[in-house]
């Protein structure tokens, strides 16, 4: 049985593939069970269109394994093949289940596809390049008809932006539900931030295609002093949590980060790394969820394909630019738990301040073409406009002064992004408004005291989610007509109170309570 939203997801997008040519994405939070959606899916397709030829892509084994175990799940009997080195299988059925770096010059085998479906999507290439596109386009002179569904926690590519912006292969994102929605049902465990002490410091480090060059990176962080500093916060932080996941810089510094938990401070410790082999890390992961081992470091490993709900404090010690990766890191630990009601994050790499909470990330920008200006300051000494990596005036002699690093601190010490202002409801009204496309929204005005502010929430096509809630808290029937729908739910019982944060000159409202002692 599939979960309201992951029902809503597949009606979703039925309907955009009914209206539009193209191919859309479906962005699902880590935790919201992806795998069940795409299970549903290719269920009911083959169900109703028996000829139907589906090609499931990901980039590693595990998900495979996932998502074809949740296939059988829901359907025992489905025609399931999979096709992947890593697992030691070539098998291609109605339902093909392939890794990509398996699958990519395979189109003659695969032949006629009417589907592809591609997990963490995010992954594909923007440009006409690349694995990913290369079989797309093979496939495609084979069915011109071809469609492919997209899906992701994180619908954005570090240096392209969203991943709908053009060239890129997806045509419109599908968002039947949000963190904040999926944390109020109890269907995933939220975190809590803390400022660290120790912080690691970026200053100097480059860049390379808009992300820091590993090496650099791992010689800024990974230093004993370093390390020391982190382990030891950690260990006092931590209290009684059981089970520790680090995210690192690099091999060297997951394996230092290691070295202090376990022999130096006599923490149960263990490290993955892309070259740990296939049985030992089967058995180091069994051994962490066993409670052998407390603390597990890893670089580049255990982001996406591994799943550990009772995950109760993340360390994130890898500065990253990548705002996927920061969630992907951050989406291990939100899991429900069996012995606790969050997980504790802390940042020593400053990727909350950087890229925001994870309800409301900072879209990463798109690259340039290299054709701008060069970011220039100007001499306070003869107003001369240099390069703003000079050290010396070239007109005058006159030295800048050093630029001091920027500190990194936790972006509103609140890393859910859920902590806000309260307001105390007296009365709301609804009504219809125009967006500036020229469609027509709802609005939700909350009226509290006279030195209260009026808190206004809009409610377009992407805030479908947020009204149905609304309704389903309200006990409203929706009516066809937009205005009648409008009047029910001002004639409605509004909430107690609503806790709300300002973006820019619009309210966000993230929080509604109906209780009648609500604080």
């Amino acid at each position: 049985m599939l979960r309201d939203y992951q029902q809503r997801a597949i009606d979703q997008l039925y309907d955009w593939l009914s209206k539009h040519q193209g191919h859309p994405c479906i962005v699902a939070p880590t935790g919201s069970g992806k795998s069940h959606i795409v299970a549903a899916l290719c269920k009911d397709a083959l169900q109703q269109w028996p000829e139907t030829r589906i090609l499931m892509l990901t980039h590693v084994k595990e998900l495979i394994e996932q998502n074809a175990e949740k296939m059988l799940h829901h359907w025992p009997d489905a025609p399931l093949g999979i096709y992947s080195a890593s697992i030691g299988k070539k098998q291609i059925d109605h339902i093909t289940f392939a890794g990509i770096q398996s699958i990519r010059n395979k189109a003659d085998k695969l032949g006629h596809v009417d589907l592809v479906i591609i997990d963490e999507c995010h992954l594909v290439s923007h440009k006409d390049e690349g694995s990913y596109r290369t079989l797309l386009s093979a496939l495609s002179h084979i069915n011109p008809s071809l469609r492919v569904v997209g899906l992701t926690a994180t619908p954005y590519r570090l240096g392209h932006g969203l991943i709908t912006d053009k060239p890129a292969l997806f045509d419109a994102l599908i968002e039947p539900v949000s963190i904040e929605e999926l944390v109020h049902k109890g269907y995933l465990s939220p975190l809590r931030s803390k400022i660290t002490s120790a912080k690691l410091d970026v200053s100097g480090v480059h860049k390379r295609g808009g992300e820091y060059i590993e090496a650099e990176l791992q010689k800024a962080v990974n230093t004993d002093k370093n390390n020391l500093a982190v382990v030891e916060e950690v260990i006092r932080l931590a209290g009684d949590r059981k089970a520790w996941l680090f995210f690192c810089a690099g091999v060297a510094h997951a394996e230092a980060v290691a070295f202090m938990l376990d022999f130096i401070h006599g923490i149960p410790a263990a490290c993955i790394t892309g070259d740990t082999p296939k049985a030992e890390r089967e058995r180091i992961i069994a051994d962490f969820k066993a409670g052998k081992l407390r603390a597990l470091t890893n670089a580049n490993v255990l982001t996406t394909g591994f799943d550990y709900p009772d995950i109760d404090l993340i360390a994130m010690l890898r500065p990253t630019m990548s705002a996927s990766l920061y969630v992907q890191m951050a989406g291990r630990g939100m899991r429900p738990k069996s012995h606790t009601d969050h997980c504790l994050v802390l940042d020593f790499a400053g990727v909350v301040a950087t890229h925001g909470p994870i309800t409301a990330v900072v879209l990463p920008r798109k690259g340039g073409d290299g054709s701008g200006d060069a970011p220039v300051k100007v001499c306070d000494s003869c107003s001369e406009l240099v390069a703003l990596s000079a050290k010396v005036c070239p007109a005058c002699g006159s030295p800048f002064p050093e630029r001091k690093p920027k500190k990194l601190k936790l972006h509103d010490d609140d890393i859910m992004g859920l902590e806000g202002k309260t307001l105390h409801v007296q009365s709301w009204a609804w009504r219809v408004q125009l967006s500036q496309s020229g469609k027509k929204m709802l609005v939700v005005s909350y009226y509290g005291g006279l030195s209260d502010p009026v808190v206004r929430e809009y409610l377009g096509g992407k805030a479908r989610n947020i009204l149905a809630q609304y309704l389903l808290d309200t006990d409203v029937t929706p009516s066809t007509d937009m205005e009648e729908t409008a009047r029910r739910l001002s004639a409605a019982r509004p909430p107690a109170s609503v806790e709300y944060k300002v973006d820019g000159k619009f309210f966000r409202v993230i929080r509604r309570n109906y209780a009648p002692n609500a604080a």
